[in-house]
């Protein structure tokens, strides 16, 4: 009985997490933490301790390492739009939304469904400017 049970708990993690609910959770029992990530929808988001005007900085140059070519960019005091197209004419949109004096959070979609694995080495890039 002990074994039957057993099995059924671990089926049921092995459930949870192959359902793509992991991040969510792991986020979730994280807390607002900075640094947690979740790809929902197409859009990976990540609150960072960053300084608004340092993302978008950071953002921008990210850019330019990427050789992504920046089409739009709208800023005002609390959020800041970014289209650029990639290599691969892609189009990426970034929006950077201040949180707080010290946190802003940062969005991504590839595309128009969006591309976690290329949102994600975008996000690095910009990380890599902090």
């Amino acid at each position: 009985m002990k074994i039957k049970m057993f099995l059924a708990m671990l089926l049921a993690g092995v459930l949870i997490f192959e359902s793509g609910c992991a991040v969510l959770l792991v986020g979730a029992a994280a807390g607002a933490g900075a640094g947690t990530y979740a790809y929902v929808n197409g859009e990976l988001k990540e609150t960072d301790n960053v300084a608004y005007d340092t993302a978008g900085d950071a953002t921008l140059a990210a850019m330019k390492d990427l050789g992504y070519a920046v089409v739009d960019n709208k800023k005002d005091a609390l959020t800041t739009k970014i289209t650029a197209v990639s290599t691969g004419d892609k189009k990426v949109y970034i929006t950077l939304t201040k949180q707080s004096a010290t946190a802003t959070e940062i969005s991504i979609r590839v595309g128009t469904f969006g591309d976690e694995a290329l949102s994600r080495q975008i996000l690095d890039k910009i990380k890599s400017h902090f």
